[in-house]
């Protein structure tokens, strides 16, 4: 079954309007095809991903630079940061509570979506020409 499909009009640089052409001709494809893949590429997440973390990481490639670089900060308090590895050294000694199992659970899991955000902004950033192994490890 295909999707349904919509014209739109839009404005684009010459500079891009003859990347995507030469795109179109060196893959024997419409122009129409190469930039509808291409827009598919840059919006697309890993599909393993919950779908608002997915949508979330999809839409860096539209966020202008200031946003990107302020979303390759960590975002984990470090408040958090220190209970979580609080609990990780408790976790390595012993068993942890329930409750605090749980805390853990809820901490690496908002560590992991820190760390996937700001790879994917620092990526785009890289895709912009940015350099981004001048960045400093902020460890979380």
């Amino acid at each position: 079954m295909s999707e349904i499909e919509q014209t739109i009009t839009v404005k684009l640089p010459q500079s891009i309007v003859r990347r995507l052409q030469r795109a179109a001709e060196i893959t024997y494809r419409s122009v129409d095809e190469v930039l509808a893949s291409t827009v598919e590429a840059a919006l697309s997440a890993p599909s393993d991903l919950p779908d608002e973390l997915a949508d979330e990481l999809a839409a860096m490639h539209l966020l202008n630079d200031e946003a990107l670089h302020a979303a390759a900060q960590p975002s984990l308090s470090a408040a958090d940061q220190q209970r979580l590895q609080q609990l990780n050294q408790e976790a390595g000694e012993g068993e942890l509570t329930l409750a605090e199992a749980t805390e853990q659970t809820a901490l690496l899991a908002a560590y992991y979506r820190s760390m996937l955000r700001r790879a994917q902004a620092l990526a785009v950033l890289a895709q912009r020409g940015y350099p981004v192994l001048d960045q400093q490890a902020c460890p979380e």
